[in-house]
């Protein structure tokens, strides 16, 4: 409780957590736009998300390290690397899935999950690796505020991507059959949707997404084979919070859970900040099962 008596002293701390919260909770909510998109249109929880993310970290590095690029080139091409590698992996195992059981989609893609990582750890080993994108550091409050340039670029970077996402869905032939297979599979079908082609594109642009997102985890903090989970977890409480289909939500909750996971962070310690993570999921499980109890209630 000292770090609590801390922020009720100094009031400087908390704007720094608060505003370290609202920029890593944006990062957040890219990664679980395409959990979203997933689970609403597919009926599927993807368990390998964070591995996405964490791979999408390791095509950056590897960028980086081996052929000397600029870490930030690495957004664009970590989405289209894990694009490729979601419509693969739809096509060798996801469509066996879809229209089944929601317990089998989970079991499924929790195999992925750790195929990916045995194959992240015999392909880039088990090291914590960084890329440093040389960007500097902004000073505010007379120098007792600091906020990294990558973390401001990084906000900026997920909620333009969530509004272009946006757009596409609402916009686009091809999302508005992701939106009309949403609400009806079986009609879009009568009506002359491919929907095995959407579902092949929206794993697709989930894995895109949480490219970009692994992108920017790996120049803001680290990355390693076996981190995927946190990440699979955020995304999972995100979407429950903010609800399928609302995107905005998602932004919203996502901001949220960052500010909440930087004071619980600072407040309990750094070794509790994934313990909180894992706790607040059962409490907003818990709730949510609590709801849905009472509206069943209502309607009987």
């Amino acid at each position: 409780m000292d770090n609590l008596q801390i922020l009720i002293q100094a009031p400087v701390f908390s704007i720094q957590l608060l505003i370290d919260g609202l920029l890593i909770g944006a990062v957040f909510a890219l990664a679980a736009y395409g959990m979203a998109l997933v689970w609403g249109v597919m009926n599927i929880i993807n368990i390998a998300q964070g591995e996405f993310v964490i791979l999408g970290g390791f095509v950056t590095f590897i960028l980086n390290q081996k052929f000397g690029i600029n870490p930030l080139w690495g957004v664009p091409v970590s989405a289209v690397a894990l694009f490729i590698v979601g419509w693969g992996i739809y096509r060798l195992v996801i469509f066996r899935v879809v229209d089944r059981d929601l317990f089998i989609s989970i079991l499924a893609t929790f195999g992925i999950s750790i195929l990916l990582q045995q194959l992240m750890n015999q392909l880039f080993g088990a090291d914590i690796q960084n890329s440093n994108p040389g960007l500097d550091t902004q000073y505010l409050f007379d120098g007792d505020v600091a906020v990294a340039e990558i973390k401001i670029l990084g906000c900026v970077i997920a909620l333009a991507v969530g509004a272009v996402l946006v757009l596409f869905l609402r916009k686009s032939r091809m999302g508005q059959a992701i939106r009309a297979t949403a609400q009806n599979a079986r009609a879009a079908r009568i009506m002359g949707i491919n929907t095995d082609r959407v579902y092949a594109m929206t794993y697709g642009i989930n894995a895109a997404l949480c490219g970009a997102a692994g992108s920017l985890v790996v120049m803001m903090w680290v990355i390693h084979p076996f981190i995927g989970l946190i990440y699979t977890v955020r995304s999972f409480m995100i979407v429950v919070v903010a609800g399928l289909g609302n995107l905005a939500g998602v932004a919203v909750a996502g901001l949220g859970l960052g500010v909440a996971e930087n004071f619980a962070g600072f407040i309990l310690g750094a070794e509790f900040q994934a313990a909180f993570v894992f706790s607040l999921l059962v409490v907003i499980l818990l709730w949510r099962n609590f709801r849905l109890s009472r509206q069943r209630k209502y309607l009987k």
